[in-house]
């Protein structure tokens, strides 16, 4: 996957999501058709951390089974970096299980949120576009 595709008003809400969140990262999933975006599903961050994140388990098999049932397909894992740079950290590349997904970060530490994507495929990190539909 060289990019992805998401509607305006879900790239506002995740960004909304990530600076109400603030000064924690916050995390969640985009589900769609495999092509294009349709559905954002906020999370809740088990760790309350500033540089870290972990999706409550029970939360994410909820939502994979929502996903199933209305055939979606994830496309992404979105989380914020409210004090640091729109790139995986060690610790996010460690924790990179989807093989077929664009991590996507989104960093609030200019003036303006930063978002960049990414597939991380055995440790390898590659930037991916984010093309936001209006």
């Amino acid at each position: 996957m060289n990019s992805i595709v998401i509607p305006g008003d879900i790239y506002r809400e995740m960004i909304h999501h990530a600076k109400q969140g603030a000064p924690e990262e916050v995390c969640g999933i985009l589900a769609g058709d495999g092509k294009v975006v349709n559905t954002i599903y906020k999370m809740t961050n088990t760790e309350h951390s500033p540089v870290s994140y972990f999706m409550d388990p029970k939360e994410q098999f909820q939502v994979l089974k929502d996903m199933r049932g209305k055939g979606l397909k994830m496309m992404s894992i979105y989380h914020s970096h409210p004090e640091a740079q729109a790139y995986p950290s060690a610790k996010d590349v460690s924790l990179a299980f989807y093989d077929d997904v664009v991590y996507i970060i989104i960093s609030l530490l200019g003036a303006e949120p930063l978002v960049k994507g990414f597939t991380i495929k055995d440790k390898k990190v590659d930037e991916v576009e984010v093309i936001v539909r209006k």
